[in-house]
């Protein structure tokens, strides 16, 4: 059961770091694994597009506000993933799952105040992706799920090309 642990916290804590990179320079090292996924589909050009641009008719949040207030809650993820793990005791996978399910839940909050845009859409795909992190057995196994990767790739060039560097 050790060795399990182990295993889960090593796995769990490397998907949750490249997930929850700050996006400087130094978060690029965390988020070139993920590069196999890199052949997105065009989802980066219609937010190039309208780099400021808000949710039109609903006047919601502009695609950079979104932007901000996801990166926000993934910062907030990282810290208290580097709490549990710095802790000196094993986290368990409870630790992580909580952790998900709050990332969840203030992506889902901050997805809200965008109405239909692109980013606000990307926001609630990545909020269910952690959704199913946080209601899995094995935290591990369900963050290195490759739809999860996608959705925070696709959410972290959104946000880039409107001027917020954050990766997913």
């Amino acid at each position: 059961m050790n060795r399990f642990r182990l295993t889960c916290t090593v796995v769990v804590s490397a998907a949750l770091l490249a997930l929850a990179g700050c996006g400087d320079e130094d978060s690029t090292a965390a988020s070139a694994p993920s590069a196999s996924a890199s052949a997105s589909d065009t989802s980066t050009v219609p937010s190039a597009a309208a780099p400021s641009s808000s949710t039109g008719a609903t006047g919601g949040a502009s695609d950079k506000e979104l932007c901000q207030n996801a990166k926000s809650a993934g910062d907030e993820m990282k810290g208290a993933f580097l709490t549990a793990v710095q802790s000196g005791k094993e986290p368990e996978p409870a630790v992580f799952q909580e952790i998900m399910k709050g990332l969840e839940q203030k992506m889902v909050a901050a997805a809200t105040s965008g109405g239909d845009s692109k980013v606000a859409g990307l926001m609630r795909d990545f909020a269910a992706e952690a959704g199913k992190v946080a209601v899995a057995a094995d935290p591990a196994t369900a963050a290195a799920n490759p739809t999860f990767e996608k959705v925070g790739e696709d959410l972290s060039a959104a946000c880039k090309a409107v001027g917020v560097k954050a990766t997913f």
